[in-house]
């Protein structure tokens, strides 16, 4: 079996973020995050309870193994049973993410998916995120609407975590005393002058940056094999 490839990396990194979660629904948007959720399903993460998206509770092959009608779904994400892994568009020190508009909200740039459940998903249910490109322009000082909320403007919502960044450089996390970012671990071939220089804001990096964890063999064979046999993976993640 060849090594670990860098997209096989990031599936490990978003799995771990619904580790020791327990019995909640993880809420994966996006390939690799879907492909690590049900990783984490099938290893360390017995409990975890996915969805497809409508009415079903899944298990990782897709088949139904409950029913999770949608007024018990909105209970859920008030009550803080649910992870959500979103992408951003733009995400700042703070954590707080942008996924409707680039520019003035009132005379925008550019149009983009708009607000919707990023509020909600953010305070009343942990929340990581899932960016396949880390560059300037989405890591950046401040964003340009607020969408996802960050530590900056959590005070007070009980629910309200932001477990981890995962991004095709890095894992970030934001356990400092002002709860600012900062580099948790480093891909294989990545360095800490990589992610300063595509990082648009001061990133709090400690003194010895450890790597991200690596793939078991049985997780390797798992993510081959069985999750995504296609190599579907490798369409966000090409190194």
């Amino acid at each position: 079996m060849t090594g670990p490839t860098r997209a096989e990396y990031c599936v490990i990194a978003c799995a771990e973020a619904w580790r020791d979660d327990g019995e909640v629904l993880a809420s994966p948007m996006g390939l690799i995050p879907s492909i690590g959720a049900r990783l984490a399903r099938l290893t360390f993460a017995p409990d975890l309870l996915l969805t497809d998206g409508e009415a079903l509770l899944v298990r990782p092959d897709g088949t139904p193994e409950g029913w999770l009608p949608y007024r018990e779904h909105l209970a859920w994400v008030t009550g803080g049973r649910r992870h959500v892994m979103m992408g951003a568009s733009q995400i700042d020190r703070f954590g707080n993410q942008n996924i409707s508009c680039i520019g003035d909200w009132e005379h925008p740039k550019r149009q983009l998916l708009g607000v919707r459940g990023a509020p909600v998903n953010t305070l009343n249910n942990p929340t990581s995120y899932w960016i396949p490109r880390h560059s300037r322009r989405v890591f950046v000082e401040r964003v340009d609407m607020v969408c996802g909320v960050g530590y900056d403007r959590a005070d007070g919502a009980r629910y309200h975590r932001i477990p981890r960044v995962v991004s095709d450089l890095g894992v970030f996390d934001f356990a400092t005393p002002d709860r600012s970012m900062r580099l948790a671990s480093l891909h294989p071939g990545v360095t800490v002058e990589q992610v300063r220089e595509a990082t648009g804001f001061e990133l709090t990096v400690p003194d010895e940056v450890p790597a991200t964890r690596e793939p078991t063999g049985e997780e390797l064979r798992l993510i081959r094999e069985v999750v995504d046999p296609a190599g579907a993976r490798v369409r966000e993640v090409a190194a």
